[in-house]
């Protein structure tokens, strides 16, 4: 399996990505990584790093997606970044995956245009995972498109299950439209003739779904359009970080606890942050473009770079992709 990675990418490159790179290659023996990028800055990289570096090939390219550059703007010169080379990479086939950590809107263009859609499929959606009291769950859209329509939004649902299915072994993934209330008529214009679409297929469908309930997991896969997924998912990031900052702030008052019970919160402080830390899930996969394309977060360390090469390579060897174009066929999806 080979992890094409955008080695400029995110605010700790490239450091953090080559680190990760080298954690991911002595994870998994089977393992290549192409880095994308300045040379001689992955190769200084590299030199700081210990670990397994036979695997890894360094493919030069010096221009860099800014995080606050315009997608579109970044579009017009994509073979000259590190992004749009990987996207080309993954094109080409000379790379199964590819991870970039960098500005998220370059990414979403790059693979839109580069990669085109899968068959079937109008609009890609960007998954990501929640925690919640059931373990994981998939919000699909979190932020690569705001104008949706009914049958995007059916088409998330769809390619969320399979996703969920495959990467988290749900056997029967049940799926949830995020709404202002439960009831059928609520909602705007949008959600309901979305609700409408669900309903009518053979699929696992909960019906509509409020805010609280994401985080109770009430169900495997929430759809909603990108902007509400991204303020979804801004808002869990910030309050896991701030319940785990007022939780530390509480353990370090508990000066009169003998030894065993600080042990003991010790532990369930760190259970909670491996649930809740964004690192741990490595990356969001861009459903329904033509290839294994992951998008990780802006601060991503070592750890979610290399928690982020491990999900792209198990979603190319899983073939997600072509498992999500059979079910669209089986459920003669809507067309735009």
């Amino acid at each position: 399996m080979r992890v094409a990675v955008d080695a400029m990418g995110g605010d700790n490159a490239p450091r953090e990505v080559v680190k990760g790179v080298v954690l991911a290659l002595q994870r998994d023996e089977d393992l290549e990584v192409i880095l994308v990028g300045n040379q001689e800055r992955i190769q200084e990289s590299l030199r700081a790093c210990e670990g397994p570096k036979d695997r890894v090939v360094v493919d030069p390219v010096e221009g860099v997606v800014r995080a606050d550059e315009d997608p579109l703007l970044a579009l017009r010169r994509k073979e000259e970044t590190s992004v749009g080379r990987a996207v080309t990479l993954l094109k080409t086939k000379e790379a199964d995956a590819m991870l970039s950590a960098g500005n998220t809107g370059a990414t979403v263009a790059a693979a839109v245009f580069t990669l085109k859609f899968l068959e079937g499929v109008h609009r890609a959606g960007i998954a990501t995972f929640i925690p919640t009291v059931h373990g994981r769950a998939v919000v699909i859209d979190v932020g690569a498109n705001l104008r949706c329509r009914p049958e995007h939004l059916f088409q998330y649902g769809v390619m969320g299950s399979v996703f969920s299915r495959l990467m988290l072994e749900r056997r029967n993934p049940s799926i949830g439209l995020l709404n202002i209330g439960q009831e059928d008529k609520k909602g705007t214009e949008l959600v309901r003739e979305t609700r409408d679409l669900f309903a009518g297929a053979d699929i696992n469908f909960r019906g509509n779904m409020e805010g609280q309930e994401v985080f109770m997991g009430e169900a495997d896969v929430f759809v909603c359009e990108g902007f509400v997924g991204n303020v979804v998912l801004k808002i869990s990031e910030g309050l896991a970080e701030a319940i785990m900052w007022m939780l530390g702030r509480q353990y370090a008052k508990e000066e009169t606890r003998n030894a065993e019970e600080r042990q003991n919160i010790l532990k369930s402080l760190e259970w909670i942050r491996q649930r809740t830390d964004y690192r741990e899930y490595g990356g969001a996969p861009l459903l329904g473009v033509d290839g294994a394309c992951i998008i990780g977060h802006g601060r991503s360390d070592a750890r979610a770079v290399a928690n982020g090469i491990w999900a792209a390579a198990r979603f190319a060897g899983l073939r997600v992709n072509e498992h999500m174009v059979d079910e669209l066929q089986r459920l003669a999806s809507p067309k735009c």
